[in-house]
């Protein structure tokens, strides 16, 4: 056992040799966000990035937990596409469990680990700029896409990297509610995956790492795709091997990567301590997704 032991530490070494002194965006959401050990269990890793001289930033989502205080609020809500349709009372909710609950939940947990977390919304010295977005619908052949309005839903415009970049420096981990202001100063509900890509992006990130409730990309036959070229990605989603939530989750690693992330991987947050597994191992725990 004590060999065993050894032997994975050894195997990591070239991996924390690789990754000292870089950013890695992870994405934090779905099943490891819900089930109480496994919410410790990534703050640990986080937590040992950071004490390995790795510099990580958590943009955590939170649908389930919006979508029990909008029951319990007896708040009518539905979605389009995916997306959340978002008026100023949903808005406020999305506010209260993404900036105030679960941020601080996260932070909290991070620093019972022994790393020093900050909670951060996209409001937090602008640090996410949005505009509006609406999402084109389908019409007649040759004819232009209807734009429906979703309410208060925004992509990034911009993100401010000299905030992110003084947290870090100073050794803080910063923890990013994916919630996003325009010049006006209008609030908007963003889907986490997507700052996460914008983020990293922004920081030219040695890597984006989504946590998924799935072991990763499927292939025809169920088996784990280990790298998923576009290419190959292409020809899966014609076939409709590939299809629903994880086109997106694709779509943004895809964005990361061409505007300058080196790499992005798609991981299984069901499984304890995945994110060391898939920084340290040499099988990782997911999907790598490459250009």
């Amino acid at each position: 056992m004590p060999e065993t032991r050894a032997d994975l530490l050894v195997e990591a070494l070239p991996y924390i040799k690789n990754y000292r002194g870089s950013t890695l965006v992870i994405k934090y959401g779905g099943h490891a966000m819900v089930e109480e050990g496994l919410r410790d269990r990534f703050a640990q890793d986080v937590s040992l990035l950071r004490f390995v001289g790795i510099n990580p930033v958590v943009v955590h989502g939170g649908g389930p937990q919006i979508d029990e205080l909008l029951n319990r609020l007896k708040i009518d809500f539905r979605f389009v596409d995916g997306q959340r349709v978002t008026d100023e009372a949903t808005m406020e909710v999305v506010e209260m469990v993404l900036c105030g609950r679960l941020g601080k939940d996260i932070v909290g947990r991070i620093t019972r680990a022994g790393g020093q977390a900050v909670g951060l919304s996209g409001k937090d010295a602008g640090l996410i700029r949005a505009v509006r977005k609406r999402l084109p619908k389908a019409r007649e052949e040759n004819s232009p896409p209807e734009m429906i309005d979703i309410g208060l839903v925004g992509q990034p415009s911009s993100v401010n990297v000299g905030l992110l970049n003084h947290l870090t420096a100073g050794g803080f981990i910063p923890v990013i509610a994916p919630v996003g202001v325009d010049e006006a100063g209008v609030t908007y509900n963003i889907n986490a995956d997507t700052v996460a890509s914008a983020v990293a992006v922004a920081l030219s990130a040695s890597k984006l790492i989504l946590l998924t409730d799935v072991p990763g990309v499927l292939g025809d036959d169920g088996a784990l795709i280990e790298r998923l070229g576009e290419s190959q990605m292409a020809e899966l989603r014609r076939r409709g091997a590939i299809s629903g939530g994880m086109l997106p989750k694709l779509d943004c690693c895809l964005s990361a990567i061409k505007g300058g992330c080196r790499g992005a991987s798609i991981i299984d947050g069901r499984v304890p301590h995945a994110l060391l597994l898939e920084l340290f191992t040499d099988h990782g725990c997911g999907t790598e997704v490459v250009a």
